[in-house]
C-alpha cells in the first residue's frame, strides 16, 4: 500500500499506472485542482482517504473521507499505515509533507525537488529514494569502483533552438513548448529557464554527498546520466523517455518484470553533449556557487516560484523572469541555514523581496 501525494499530476498519473500493473494498493490519493480526474481516481483504487487543495472543492469530490489544504495532508499522513509515501506535489508546498513522511518513519519516494533544493541539508537522505530520472539513473551505474564525477543532462527546454534576440520576449505560453517531455507547467518553465537542472544538481549533492557533479545538454533525453570514475573510464545509462522505470524501481526495489521497452541502438540519433551556456541560459551563471554555498538552495527555490507566478500573469518576458530570480539570489548571498526555521525566515523575505522587485530594475 502506498500514499500518492500529487496523484492527478505526471508523476502521479504515471506511479497509478505501476501500481495498477504491479497490483499495487492505494491508501490515500491527494491531489490539487483536477477533481474531475482525482475522481476517476478514487473509483478505481478506492483510497481510505483523500486531501484536495481547496476547501471550496469538498463537495466535489466522490468520496466519504476528505481533508483540505496542507493540514490536511499531514492528517492524512498521521492517519496512514502504509510504510511507503510518494511525494509528487509541486513546489515548495511538498517541504512539510516530506518532513512529516521522515518524521513518521515511513518510506520516501520523492519527486518533490524542492523539498531537497530548499531543506536538503537537514533531511536524512538516506530514507529517500527519489523519482527523477536523472538520479535514477546516477544510483543505477553507481557500484564499487572508485567515483570522481557525476554528470547529468538536459534536454534544453523550449528555447535551445530559438535564436537569442527572440528568447528575450518569449512568453509563458512559448516556454511550456518543451520539445521532449509532457509535464507540469512549473517543471517545464524551470527547464527552459534551466533552473529545474540546477534543482538537480543540489538534489544530487545531497543524495551522492558531492559536490563534483555536472550537467550537460543531450537533445534525445535517452542519456539521463553518467559517471565518470578515477580510473578514467565514463558509464552512461540510457533508457526511453519515461518516468515509470524510476517509478517502479521506488515502489518495488528491484525488479525483474520488463517495464520499458529496450532502446533499438540501431535508431538511435547520433548522441551528443552539448554545454549549457550562461548567453541562452544566465541562470547557469550561478551554478558553481549553487554549488559551493547548498543553502542558496531555499534562495533561488522562493525566487523561482514568485517570477514565475509574475512571468505567468503576464508582467514581462522571459529573460526579465530570470533577471528577477539573479536580483533575489544576489541580494541573499552568503546566508547560511542551520534549522527549519531558518528556511521559513529565509523563504519568506525572499518571496516579499522578489515580489516587490520593480520590473525595470
Amino acid at each position: 500500500m502506498i500514499v500518492l501525494l500529487g496523484a492527478t499530476g505526471s508523476i502521479g498519473v504515471n506511479t497509478l499506472e505501476i501500481c495498477r500493473r504491479f497490483n499495487i494498493g492505494v491508501e490515500a490519493l491527494v491531489a490539487g485542482k483536477n477533481i474531475e480526474l482525482l475522481n476517476r481516481q478514487i473509483a478505481e483504487f478506492k483510497p481510505k482517504y483523500v486531501a484536495i487543495a481547496d476547501e471550496n472543492d469538498r463537495a466535489k469530490v466522490a468520496h466519504d473521507t476528505v481533508f483540505c489544504g496542507v493540514d490536511g495532508i499531514l492528517e492524512v499522513l498521521e492517519r496512514s499505515r502504509s510504510k511507503k509515501v510518494v511525494n509528487a506535489l509541486v513546489g515548495y508546498l511538498g517541504l512539510q509533507p516530506t518532513l512529516k513522511a521522515l518524521e513518521l518513519n515511513k518510506e520516501l519516494a520523492l519527486a518533490n525537488k524542492e523539498s531537497l533544493v530548499v531543506a536538503g541539508k537537514l533531511l536524512d537522505c538516506t530514507k529517500i529514494t527519489p523519482i527523477d530520472s536523472e538520479h535514477f539513473g546516477l544510483w543505477y551505474l553507481i557500484g564499487s569502483k572508485a567515483i570522481d564525477r557525476l554528470y547529468i543532462t538536459a534536454s534544453g527546454g523550449a528555447f535551445r533552438d530559438w535564436e537569442l534576440a527572440k528568447i528575450k520576449d518569449a512568453s509563458y505560453q512559448d516556454a511550456l513548448k518543451h520539445p521532449n517531455w509532457s509535464m507540469g507547467s512549473k517543471i517545464t518553465i524551470d527547464s527552459a529557464s534551466m533552473v529545474n537542472k540546477l534543482f538537480e544538481l543540489l538534489e544530487a549533492r545531497w543524495l551522492f554527498d558531492t559536490q563534483k557533479v555536472d550537467a550537460y545538454i543531450e537533445r534525445s533525453s535517452m542519456v539521463h546520466a553518467m559517471i565518470e570514475f578515477k580510473d578514467g573510464s565514463t558509464t552512461a545509462h540510457l533508457s526511453g523517455a519515461d518516468m515509470k522505470l524510476p517509478i517502479a524501481y521506488a515502489l518495488l526495489g528491484e525488479l525483474s518484470h520488463r517495464v520499458l521497452e529496450p532502446l533499438n541502438l540501431l535508431e538511435l540519433e547520433p548522441l551528443k553533449f552539448e554545454a549549457i551556456s550562461s548567453d541562452r541560459y544566465p541562470i547557469w551563471q550561478i551554478k558553481d556557487d549553487l554549488l559551493a554555498n547548498a543553502d542558496m538552495g531555499v534562495v533561488l527555490n522562493a525566487a523561482n516560484e514568485v517570477a514565475i507566478e509574475r512571468f505567468r500573469d503576464g508582467e514581462f518576458g522571459f529573460f526579465k523572469m530570470v533577471d528577477l530570480i539573479l536580483q533575489g539570489y544576489k541580494k541573499f548571498e552568503g546566508l547560511e541555514i542551520s534549522s527549519l526555521e531558518d528556511i521559513y525566515r529565509v523563504d519568506s523575505e525572499v518571496r516579499e523581496y522578489v515580489g516587490k522587485l520593480a520590473i525595470g530594475n
